[in-house]
């Protein structure tokens, strides 16, 4: 890639900087969506000793790009996103992948089908590695940040995408007992939690 069209193309990844994601970080400040890809390409480096048949170079491929859509259209989050949404930001960064030079162009086209497949063992990871990440960060912030269908997503989301691998579902279940232990040290302050007596 020339120097010129690099930074051309940088420029769109930098808005990832500055697009924010729903969760908070610990410090309680909005987390940005190029920090969630980042500390999910380190997941992927620190459990790549777990999936010695995985191609880590494809695999921290699909951890940097795979929220590059949300440069165009925002983090929607999961539980507010509709088909529309996946339509139109994957309408988007297909037609600006399509101009980037070769190899990238068809690499990160070919990349993006397989995620979106996630057939192969490298796009399971990914996957699951997206939600759990978005799970422990969700367990570093202040409850008080947490709207009410928070509490039941840190218990159920992701658990179909760990299924796959017995070293994932044991990260998901730890990430779970910190959600319960969470709550039970700070309180459960649900708005509309009643107790029946």
């Amino acid at each position: 890639m020339n120097p010129k069209t690099l930074i051309q193309n940088l420029a769109v990844a930098e808005r990832l900087k500055d697009a924010t994601r729903h969760c908070y970080t610990s410090g309680g400040r909005h987390e940005s969506v190029a920090e969630h890809s980042w500390r999910m390409t380190l997941m992927a480096y620190w459990v790549s000793d777990e999936f010695p048949e995985a191609n880590l170079e494809k695999l921290f491929k699909m951890c940097l790009i795979h929220d590059l859509g949300e440069a165009f259209t925002g983090d929607i989050p999961s539980f507010e996103k509709t088909q529309a949404n996946e339509k139109q930001e994957a309408e988007l960064l297909y037609e600006w992948t399509g101009l980037l030079p070769e190899p990238f162009a068809s690499e990160m086209t070919a990349l993006y089908h397989e995620m979106e497949e996630r057939q192969t063992l490298e796009a399971r990871i990914y996957k699951a590695l997206d939600n759990l990440e978005a799970l422990i960060s969700h367990n570093e912030s202040d409850l008080s940040t947490w709207i009410p269908l928070e509490y039941d997503l840190q218990m159920t989301y992701g658990n179909d995408k760990v299924t796959f691998s017995e070293y994932l579902t044991q990260l998901r279940d730890q990430v779970r007992e910190d959600s319960k232990r969470k709550i039970a040290e700070e309180g459960d302050n649900r708005p509309e939690k009643k107790t029946d007596i």
